[in-house]
């Protein structure tokens, strides 16, 4: 089985982390699955920290573009299922009437299974401006009512980034910190945001904050596109075809739209 994971950062501005994600899928996958990181494009974002822009909702869309793309290539490049792994699910609906391969969304995934692991949850971010998106994205899978709220971490990105490469006693205890305010307020799982934070939890071992259980959002969305390539082959797992949100345009319209619009200088083949 070959998975395309898709991320929201340029991969290449990363090394540590691309490090630690490729360390911790090794941990988590089947042995005949290979996972191939994908960031998006070079240049994508001015520095290597994504918030400043997509802490915007026209930045964010328009960044978004670049997702159905790499999900064609994907198909047409032979994997057998394409991973979002990014909470906020760029373009999830959308993509999955372009591609017959599985299409796995990390956050549909996360918000989804958390609350089966207890009555409410709750998210710790470090990028405050998408607390909307993430609360709007919640409400849309019909999950607000579990939900007891979005909230800011306390720390930022760029000291998640020096975690992967020093100490991270100072993050994990700032993320206890604020996990055991969360707790108090009501929250049975807490999902750690985005995937950066997660990850360094992860590899570190952190699973549970007293006896709430973290989420593992990129554990969870690459298992999960694991499930996903079996049900297909085995029950015929796929999405439906009905309707506006969910039908398939033709193929070829697909294509001359993203030329039209110059994407698809970046279509393989």
């Amino acid at each position: 089985m070959r998975i395309w994971h898709q991320s929201l950062t340029v991969l290449e501005d990363l090394p540590a982390y691309v490090q630690r994600m490729e360390q911790h899928i090794k941990t988590i996958v089947r042995p005949d699955t290979e996972v191939v990181l994908h960031g998006l494009l070079p240049g994508t974002y001015p520095a290597d920290y994504p918030g400043d822009d997509i802490g915007y909702s026209f930045l964010y869309a328009m960044h978004g573009l670049q997702w159905p793309v790499h999900a064609l290539n994907a198909q047409a490049q032979g994997f057998d299922a394409f991973a979002l792994c990014t909470l906020p699910d760029p373009m999830l609906r959308e993509i999955r009437t372009i591609v017959e391969i599985p299409v796995i969304g990390c956050g549909e995934t996360c918000y989804n299974l958390a609350h089966m692991l207890g009555d409410r949850f709750g998210m710790l971010i470090f990028i405050e401006r998408m607390a909307h998106r993430y609360r709007e994205q919640i409400a849309s899978y019909g999950l607000a009512g579990r939900c007891i709220g979005v909230e800011p971490v306390g720390f930022r990105f760029q000291d998640v980034l020096r975690a992967f490469d020093g100490p991270p006693g100072l993050v994990i205890d700032k993320f206890r910190e604020s996990a055991r305010r969360m707790i108090a307020a009501g929250a049975d799982v807490i999902i750690p945001g985005e995937i950066p934070l997660n990850l360094l939890l992860a590899t570190e071992g952190i699973r549970r904050v007293d006896d709430v259980p973290l989420i593992d959002s990129l554990g969870l969305a690459i298992k999960m596109t694991e499930m996903a390539v079996d049900l297909k082959a085995t029950t015929g797992f796929a999405p439906s075809r009905r309707g506006w949100a969910h039908d398939a345009p033709r193929p070829e319209r697909v294509e001359q739209v993203l030329r039209f619009y110059g994407l698809g200088r970046f279509l393989v083949g």
